[in-house]
């Protein structure tokens, strides 16, 4: 499902026009970017949770030449599905 879609499902759902589902999702997708900055975590219960880990630096690979390089320390997002968005899709 692209955004666009998701868009138009949320205006059909919530009985709202096209532009206010797209200002809807904006706004939604930019609390929980917002709420993983300051926090670290992002919860939906049932649905899941989206948090921070700490990816630390190693050693890897350039797979053209052989090369060892160092692959610095990143953040990056995870996300754990909850129990009830786990069964829907079984």
């Amino acid at each position: 499902m692209t955004k666009q879609m998701l868009i138009d499902f949320m205006a059909e759902e919530a009985n709202m026009s096209k532009a206010e589902a797209g200002r809807a999702l904006d706004a939604a997708l930019k609390g929980i970017e917002k709420g993983l900055k300051d926090n670290g975590d992002v919860t939906f219960v049932g649905f899941g949770k989206f948090s921070v880990k700490t990816r630390e630096a190693r050693e890897g690979r350039n797979p053209a030449t052989g090369e060892t390089m160092k692959i610095p320390a990143k953040n990056v997002v995870s996300f754990k599905a909850g129990a009830k968005l786990k069964d829907s899709v079984q």
